[in-house]
Order: C-alpha cells, then sequence, then structure tokens
C-alpha cells in the first residue's frame, strides 16, 4: 500500500510540474500570437482548464510536503505532547473540511456537467472535478500526517 501511496505521489508531483510548464507556454504564446495580431481563444479555457489542476493538486503536494504555512506562536510553549494534541485536533479538523469540499464538489461539477467552455467542445465540470480530485488527494494526506503523529506520539515524550 505505501507504495501505490508513493506512487500517486510522484505522479502528483510530475503532472502539477508538466501543467505549470504547459500553463506558461499557453499564456506566453498566446500573448505573443496576440501581440502579432492573431488570436487563438482555446488558449485561454486550457489555460484556465491547467490553472485549476496545476493549483489544487499543487496544494496537496505542498501539504504533504510541509511546505505551507504554520503559526506556532503559541503552540511552541507547549508540552510535546499538548502540542502532538492540538496537531491532531488541527489535522481532524482539515481532514474534515477536505470530506466537505469533496462532498460539494462533486454536487458542483454535476451541476455543471452540461456547460462548456466558450471555445473547447469539452465539460465545464473538468475545472470542477479539480477540486474535487485535490480534496480527495489532500484528505488521504491528512490521514496519513494523523496516522504518524499517532504513531510517533511517545517519541516526543521520549525526547522531552
Amino acid at each position: 500500500m505505501k507504495k501505490i501511496y508513493d506512487y500517486f505521489c510522484k505522479a502528483e508531483a510530475a503532472v502539477c510540474g508538466v501543467g505549470f510548464i504547459l500553463l506558461v507556454v499557453l499564456v506566453f504564446g498566446s500573448a505573443i500570437l496576440r501581440f502579432l495580431r492573431l488570436s487563438m481563444a482555446w488558449n485561454i479555457d486550457l489555460a484556465l482548464l491547467l490553472l485549476s489542476w496545476v493549483s489544487f493538486l499543487g496544494a496537496d503536494v505542498a501539504w504533504r510536503n510541509g511546505q505551507l504555512i504554520g503559526i506556532d506562536l503559541v503552540t511552541r510553549y507547549f508540552p510535546k505532547s499538548v502540542q502532538k494534541l492540538v496537531m491532531i485536533a488541527v489535522y481532524a479538523i482539515i481532514l474534515c473540511v477536505t470530506i466537505i469540499i469533496f462532498y460539494f464538489g462533486v454536487r458542483l461539477s454535476w451541476t455543471e456537467r452540461l456547460r462548456t467552455f466558450q471555445s473547447l467542445p469539452i465539460p465545464y465540470s473538468l475545472v470542477n472535478l479539480s477540486l474535487v480530485v485535490a480534496s480527495f488527494s489532500m484528505s488521504i494526506s491528512t490521514v496519513v500526517k494523523i496516522i504518524k503523529c499517532i504513531q510517533h506520539f511517545n517519541d516526543a515524550e521520549a525526547q522531552a
């Protein structure tokens, strides 16, 4: 199971990297073409689609690797065991929020299934699905963080 999760994490990071490069190329290419008085309207729609996928999946990559901002102004003075309890509580809240986002994201994707992009014959719900996939992925990452925190709970007390 761990190998599948590791493979999934690497694939998600690769998709984010390739998507970001494509996003930059599309936006830059669109600007060059607009300067030359040529218009390719589908560039902007595809860039919007890539932006949503890259940003939401990138948020999960950042969350998994501990690259998001954390404020420990008060909790750093607590004993290690209390810090772990607070961390588990915060992770539980984040898990609840990601599950709620997943639920309402699925509903939104279903509602938007008939709407299409202006210049592309693909459903706009693909943008909404990025939120669903990313919130599901963040839920898995949060569960993994909770499990690791519980497994290493006594390590904090041994170090103190």
